[in-house]
């Protein structure tokens, strides 16, 4: 869908999970995950503790000791709270930590444990676990928490016998999942050299087990070791040929895309009924922008559940890339028929309307734009904004100016950063208008009311550039610069400028590298790097540039900055041919028609 500025964001979000790099582990403690499977591992079907059916242990301490609560243990526990609440920590650690010796009373220790995690001392409050854990042996709770804060502590030669004797007591079909948790655990190390061979030490008597070698590739994968990660994953593999763990790990550590979408290709054709591999697979083809591809495996995963939400809505993703809005409109709304039905979904239908009302302006249907835009949940701020601005240009372009204006002037914008967002939608529709002027009079009151908002600032300064008020356009860029030393937005716009006109070009030159240092992946400033460079004479350096520029991002302006280079290279066909494709996606970009004017190129 041409001029669509959300949807490649949206198609990268939506190929970002199954075939990414591992994560580091979540905050979420990765121990209690584990206690509780032990927890299960110790009970049969009907819930009785499996090892001692008569009994009934506790669940997370431990039974409390017969001892009688005195009055003098009350009063040692109620200073301890009192001190610990007027911010006396260590009195109120140690008070607990005697009572819970004295008592034998595993909550006590407890309790000492949360005075010292509160206080950020850990030291202690692994003291305060370890006489909790002499006191509940077999309390999962204090199992939880120690493994934890020692992983946490780098304390691995502690973890080690407190995994292995629980890798022991846990129920065989449950041993694979547990060391796919230890492994989760580990990656909070901070050691991970000393986290992976605790793990590999743990796996030694699981050889059988195909988990224990994912665990270890995963593991592997983390430190950038992969070739031990892909002999771990053929280990799992020739373990268990059909697991699809094994499959989806195998393309998570292959650095190679196209690899790692022929290993899952090549599991599908032996395993076509699963959807995991195959979902993975639609979404690495994403990646590879094999569009037509990801749309088919898409289809074929529809087939099974059709009122599938992610299906849905990745097919109507992958219509509107391909310029097929009828099929994009028709499972976009399939999409928000299924997510009302199933309400318990914590699914945000914002993008999907959004993306209903870029369709309708495709087509010129005015009013079905304004309706799926009237849709949009303020409960989804952003989202919200976006609507609202878009609804403001909608009815400007229908011709009620004095209306758009209305809805940008009296939106009850909440704080700043909303007021802001409205002042400068209402210049931008302004100037979207050819009325500079008016546009540069509204930025200029909103600058008096928020003058040093360095967003304010920097669309102001566009908007001079764009009227070639260059005198104010500069002012008001070092003026940024002095508020936001590290705005490299404010260097590069600044930078370009000059290259643009063929201005100051050292000066040109030192500004860009200066926003590149503060953002050396932003592909448009890669793109003004390479503009300076053709500007100053040097065709192999922005040649260079220019291509890794829209490989990264394959935007019309950046297309006609590359074109023009090849084009004085003397690469005529190899820049209409760019040109061409840059032109089919935008036709409107200002950028390429002045480029192709100034050139007399007709495609």
């Amino acid at each position: 869908m041409k001029n669509f500025l959300v949807l490649a964001p949206l198609l990268l979000a939506l190929s970002a999970c199954a075939t990414g790099p591992f994560a580091p582990a979540a905050k979420t403690d990765d121990a209690i995950a584990i206690a509780s499977a032990s927890e299960k591992n110790k009970r049969d079907s009907t819930g009785v503790h499996a090892k001692n059916p008569d009994a009934s242990r506790e669940n997370n301490t431990a039974s409390v000791p017969p001892s009688q609560l005195s009055e003098e243990i009350l009063y040692k526990y109620l200073t301890a709270e009192l001190a610990e609440q007027r911010g006396n920590w260590r009195s109120a650690y140690v008070t607990m930590l005697s009572l819970a010796q004295q008592t034998r009373d595993p909550r006590i220790a407890r309790r000492a444990m949360e005075v010292a995690i509160s206080a950020k001392q850990s030291g202690e409050a692994l003291a305060a676990i370890r006489m909790w854990r002499e006191l509940a042996p077999h309390s999962e709770e204090a199992m939880q928490y120690h493994l934890g804060l020692i992983v946490l502590g780098d304390n691995l030669s502690e973890a080690q016998p407190i995994l292995a004797q629980h890798l022991k007591e846990t129920q065989p079909q449950l041993i694979g999942p547990t060391f796919l948790q230890i492994q989760r655990l580990l990656t909070r190390a901070k050691d991970k050299k000393a986290a992976f061979v605790l793990l590999e030490n743990l796996s030694l008597p699981y050889r059988t087990v195909p988990e224990a070698h994912l665990a270890l590739a995963q593991a592997a994968a983390l430190q950038g070791d992969a070739k031990r990660a892909k002999a771990e994953v053929q280990e799992a593999l020739a373990l268990a040929p059909n697991s699809e763990l094994a499959a989806l790990t195998l393309a998570q550590i292959t650095t190679d895309k196209q690899e790692a979408a022929q290993a899952l290709s090549g599991f599908l054709k032996a395993h076509p009924n699963s959807r995991e591999v195959r979902l993975a697979y639609a979404r690495i083809l994403i990646e590879l922008k094999q569009y037509d591809q990801a749309r088919a495996e898409f289809k074929t995963l529809l087939k099974d559940k059709p009122d599938d939400l992610t299906t849905l809505y990745a097919l109507g993703l992958l219509g509107a890339q391909s310029d097929d809005l009828n099929e994009a409109e028709s499972y976009l709304k399939k999409y928000l028929d299924a997510l009302e039905a199933q309400p318990e979904e914590d699914r945000d239908p914002s993008q999907a309307l959004l993306l209903l009302a870029q369709i309708a302006e495709e087509r010129n249907d005015t009013q079905g734009a304004l309706g799926w835009l009237e849709q949009v949940d303020p409960d989804s701020p952003q989202a919200y904004m976006t609507a609202l601005v878009k609804r403001a240009q909608l009815i400007a372009k229908a011709g009620d100016l004095t209306a758009a204006r209305k809805l940008l002037q009296e939106h009850p914008a909440e704080g700043e950063t909303e007021r802001v967002q409205m002042i400068t939608a209402e210049a931008q529709l302004m100037q979207s208008l050819k009325r500079s002027a008016e546009a540069m009079n509204i930025m200029e009151k909103g600058l008096k009311r928020f003058p040093g908002n360095t967003d304010l600032l920097y669309e102001y300064a566009m908007l001079a550039e764009k009227a070639n008020k260059l005198e104010i356009m500069e002012s008001t860029l070092r003026k940024l610069i002095k508020i936001a030393p590290n705005n490299q937005h404010a260097y590069n716009a600044l930078g370009y400028s000059f290259a643009d006109r063929n201005i100051r070009l050292q000066e040109a030159f030192e500004l860009i590298s200066k926003a590149l240092t503060l953002a050396p992946e932003d592909p448009f400033i890669i793109d003004s790097m390479g503009w300076v460079q053709f500007r100053l004479g040097r065709l192999k350096e922005a040649e260079a540039l220019l291509r890794r520029a829209y490989e990264m991002r394959p935007d019309a302006e950046i297309a006609a900055h590359l074109g023009e280079v090849l084009w004085a290279k003397g690469q005529k066909e190899d820049a209409k041919n760019l040109w061409r494709e840059a032109n089919n996606k935008d036709p409107k970009n200002d950028t390429l028609k002045s480029t192709l004017a100034r050139l007399q190129v007709r495609l």
